[in-house]
C-alpha cells in the first residue's frame, strides 16, 4: 500500500505528464482519432456532461448537471446566453442585499468618501486617524464588491452572464489601487459590465467609456484642449477594440485623444461655470461629465474617416466606428475563443466568429454561439487549463454544492496566492488567459495545498470571524510573498473581538461545519471513471475520505476545463 506522500507524489507526476500531452494543438488532437466530433450541435455531439459544464459554467456540480438536464443541452445553453432571471439561493442574495454597496446609492456613498477625504487632507499632519478610516472604508468597499462578484460566481443560476462578466472585467481591466478606485469596482461590474456582458459589444464599450472607474484609471478625466493626455484613448484602440496590430497609427490615437477632450469625472453638485453656448452642450450623467470648455471641438481625423468637431457627439460616431471594424471582431472574437476553446483558436474559427459578430452589429450571444456550436469548440472539451479564478471556483462549487458560504475571505487569499486577485492587476491589459501564464511548478503546490484545505473542510468558509488565513499558519507566508497589492488586504477580515470575561453560562458548541461529500457523492464517482488510469489508480488508494477529497480536487483533471 502506497503512502499518502507517495500518492501526492504519484499525482503531481501524472499531472506534469497530462501538462506535456496535451500540449499539442487542436488539429494534432482530431488526427489523432482520425474522425472529427460528431454532430454539430451539442446535443448531437453527446458530450459528457461534466466537460461541458465546465465550459459553460464556472464548474460543473450536480445542481447544474440537473439544470442542464432538465432542458438539454442547446436549450440549456440558449437560456444562459439570454442571461436573465438570475435565481440565487435566498441565504445568499440576503447577503448581498445587506450590503452598502446595494443598498446605497453610488454617488452618495461617492460624496460621502470625498468629504472623508477632504477632512483627512485637513487633519494632515497633526493626527492620522481619518486618513487611516478613509483608506479603511475604500478597502471595506471592494472588499464587499469581491464578495458579491464571488457569492454569484458560486450560487448564480446564470453561469455564463457570470463568466462573461469575469471576462469583460478583464478585458477592460482596472486596477483597484489607483486614487479612490476601490470605491467605484462593484459600480462599474453592476453598471457598466453585468448588463451588457451578454448584450450588444457597443452598449457595453460605450458603458465602459462613460463610467468614472475607466476615466479615472486611465487619466481622462485630465485630458482637455491643448493639454491632450493619450493613455484612454490608445488603451481604447489597442486593448478595448481593434488590438495592437488592428491597423491604426498613432495619428489615430491622438486624433482620439482630440475627441476625448472634456469627457471626466465630477461630483460637484452644480455645473461648472461656461458661456451661454456651452451650456447647451453639457452633459452629466452621475460622476460622467463633459466639459465644452475642455473640449477640442476642431475636426479630426480617424481611420481615414472625418469626425466634425461638435462635442459630445463625436464620441457616439468613434464608437460606433471602432465597434464596426473588422479588426475590433476578430481581437474580440480571439480573446473570447482563447478563453472558451484553446489558448491558440484556429484562424478559421476566429473569422467564422468575426463575420458573425459583423453580421449583427456585434450581437455578443450570436458570436459565443458561433463559437459554441463548432466542432473545434466540441473537440477541445476537457483540455483547457483552469485559470486560478477557474480552479479556485470549481473547487468551492463541486466541495460545497448545497452549502451556504458566509466568509469568502480564504477564497480571496487564495486568489492571492495563485497571483489572480480580483481587479489586482496594475496594468490595463488584464491577466493572461493562456496555460503558459499558469501551469507552473509553484501554482500548482499552492493548488494542492487548496485541495487539502477544502478536502478537510474549511470552516473559513462558513464562519464570519475566522480570519482567513490565522496569523500561526506557516501556510499563510506565500500569500504575503505573492506581492498582496493594499487594496486586496480585505481578502483578510478583522480577528474577533478579544473574548468577554468568562460568564457562568455554559455556551452551546459552535455548529460543525459542513464537510465536502466528495467521496461518497455518486456525481463525483461516477465523474471520477473518466480520469486517467494513474488518477484513478491513485483515489483507489486513498485511505480515508478526506485524502480521497483530496486526490481528486488535485488531480490532473481538475486542472482543465
Amino acid at each position: 500500500m502506497m503512502t499518502r506522500l507517495n500518492l501526492q507524489h504519484a499525482l503531481a507526476a501524472s499531472l506534469l505528464v497530462l501538462l506535456t500531452a496535451c500540449s499539442t494543438t487542436y488539429q494534432q488532437q482530431a488526427g489523432d482519432t482520425g474522425k472529427p466530433p460528431v454532430g454539430k450541435t451539442l446535443t448531437q455531439a453527446a458530450v459528457p456532461p461534466e466537460q461541458l459544464l465546465n465550459r459553460l459554467s464556472w464548474g460543473s456540480n450536480p445542481s447544474t448537471l440537473q439544470a442542464m438536464q432538465t432542458l438539454g443541452p442547446d436549450r440549456y445553453l440558449d437560456q444562459q446566453l439570454r442571461g436573465r432571471n438570475a435565481i440565487l439561493p435566498a441565504a445568499i442574495q440576503a447577503q448581498i442585499d445587506a450590503m452598502t454597496i446595494s443598498r446605497q446609492p453610488f454617488m452618495d456613498t461617492m460624496r460621502d468618501l470625498e468629504a472623508r477625504r477632504v477632512a483627512s487632507e485637513q487633519q494632515k499632519g497633526t493626527d492620522d486617524t481619518l486618513r487611516k478610516e478613509y483608506q479603511q472604508e475604500l478597502t471595506r468597499l471592494a472588499r464587499e464588491a469581491a464578495n458579491r462578484a464571488l457569492l454569484r460566481d458560486i450560487y448564480s443560476s446564470n453561469q455564463l452572464q457570470e463568466q462573461m462578466s469575469w471576462f469583460w472585467m478583464n478585458h477592460f481591466n482596472i486596477h483597484s489601487g489607483k486614487h479612490n478606485i476601490r470605491a467605484m469596482l462593484g459600480d462599474f461590474e453592476e453598471q457598466a459590465i453585468r448588463p451588457n456582458a451578454l448584450g450588444n459589444f457597443r452598449d457595453l464599450l460605450r458603458a465602459t467609456v462613460m463610467h468614472p472607474a475607466m476615466l479615472r484609471y486611465l487619466d481622462n478625466e485630465y485630458n482637455a484642449v491643448n493639454r491632450i493626455n493619450e493613455n484612454y484613448a490608445r488603451e481604447l484602440m489597442e486593448l478595448h477594440t481593434m488590438g495592437v496590430n488592428g491597423g491604426y497609427s498613432q495619428k489615430d490615437v491622438q486624433e482620439l485623444a482630440r475627441v476625448l477632450t472634456g469627457v471626466g469625472v465630477s461630483l460637484n453638485k452644480d455645473a461648472p461655470r461656461m458661456k451661454p453656448e456651452q451650456e447647451k452642450l453639457y452633459v452629466r450623467k452621475g460622476m460622467f461629465e463633459f466639459q465644452p470648455q475642455r473640449h477640442d471641438f476642431g475636426d479630426k481625423q480617424i481611420l481615414g474617416q472625418t469626425i466634425k468637431g461638435r462635442g459630445i457627439a463625436e464620441l457616439d460616431d468613434v464608437l460606433l466606428m471602432l465597434s464596426r471594424q473588422p479588426a475590433t471582431a476578430r481581437y474580440v472574437s480571439q480573446k473570447l475563443a482563447q478563453f472558451f476553446v484553446a489558448d491558440n483558436p484556429s484562424k478559421d474559427l476566429v473569422e467564422k466568429m468575426a463575420q458573425r459578430f459583423l453580421q449583427t452589429d456585434g450581437d455578443i450571444p450570436a458570436t459565443l454561439r458561433t463559437m459554441f456550436d463548432s466542432q473545434e469548440f466540441i473537440a477541445s472539451l476537457g483540455k483547457k487549463f483552469k485559470d486560478p479564478m477557474h480552479y479556485m471556483l470549481a473547487s468551492v462549487r463541486l466541495a460545497y454544492d448545497g452549502n451556504t458560504i458566509v466568509n469568502t475571505g480564504p477564497m480571496l487569499n487564495w486568489l492571492n496566492m495563485m497571483g489572480q486577485q480580483l481587479n489586482g492587476r496594475q496594468t490595463p491589459d488584464g491577466y493572461a488567459l493562456d496555460e503558459s501564464a499558469w501551469a507552473s511548478s509553484g501554482q500548482m503546490t499552492v493548488r494542492f495545498d487548496i485541495a487539502r484545505s477544502l478536502a478537510n473542510g474549511n470552516p473559513g468558509l462558513f464562519k464570519v470571524d475566522t480570519p482567513a488565513v490565522p496569523a500561526q499558519d506557516k501556510s499563510a507566508q506565500p500569500a504575503m510573498q505573492t506581492g498582496m497589492q493594499p487594496s486586496m488586504m480585505q481578502a483578510m477580515p478583522a480577528p474577533a473581538s478579544p473574548p468577554a470575561a468568562q460568564s457562568s453560562v455554559t455556551q452551546p458548541p459552535a455548529p460543525k461545519p459542513p464537510q465536502p461529500a466528495l467521496a461518497t457523492s455518486n456525481y463525483v464517482k461516477n465523474w471520477s471513471k473518466q480520469f486517467s488510469p494513474a488518477t484513478q489508480t491513485a483515489l483507489s488508494q486513498a485511505s480515508t475520505p478526506q485524502e480521497w477529497n483530496a486526490l481528486f480536487l488535485a488531480s490532473p483533471e481538475m486542472m482543465r476545463r
